[in-house]
């Protein structure tokens, strides 16, 4: 007898044995897609009627806050970890746990630098520091021909903490 997988299995959007351990937890997921134009952050809890997300950011909403470079960097995937960790803290989303679905997990990606923005934000999500990159590829410093990303990147960084 042949058994069909799932539809979302098949066509390799969702992994159903790593999403049923994370929803086991009880905690909020913090869901991160990327892009090659930004990065997708949403703090989404299980209801058996369907998820509900409960707050998130997009890279594009960097603009308002006076990012000029790039949205899908590793710089700009920090800042849109740090916007959505400071509105999950307005909606008293304390824990979370890191859903990356099927993307691949390397030491230093823009994935992990939007988990750092997000822990710097205050939102406690279980992690090992080593899977962080290293600041100065946070700051942009590995980017050429970017003379003065460190600045905007400070300036939208301190925008998006006050």
């Amino acid at each position: 007898m042949f058994i069909i997988a799932h539809r979302r299995r098949r066509e390799q959007k969702t992994n159903f044995k790593r999403r049923l351990a994370l929803i086991k937890s009880g905690k909020p997921r913090m869901v991160v897609r990327k892009s090659l134009e930004g990065m997708s952050i949403q703090f989404v809890q299980f209801n058996r009627d369907g998820d509900k997300t409960l707050c998130g950011a997009v890279a594009q909403e960097l603009k308002k806050s006076g990012w000029s470079f790039s949205l899908g960097n590793t710089p700009a995937a920090y800042l849109t970890g740090l916007l959505a960790g400071k509105k999950a803290k307005r909606n008293n989303i304390t824990e979370a746990v890191l859903d990356i679905g099927m993307q691949t997990s390397t030491k230093g990606s823009r994935l992990y630098a939007a988990l750092k923005g997000v822990v710097d934000a205050g939102v406690d999500v279980p992690h090992d520091k080593e899977m962080f990159p290293s600041d100065d590829r946070i700051l942009g410093k590995h980017i050429k021909g970017a003379e003065g990303l460190t600045k905007n990147f400070e300036e939208t960084k301190n925008k998006i903490m006050s």
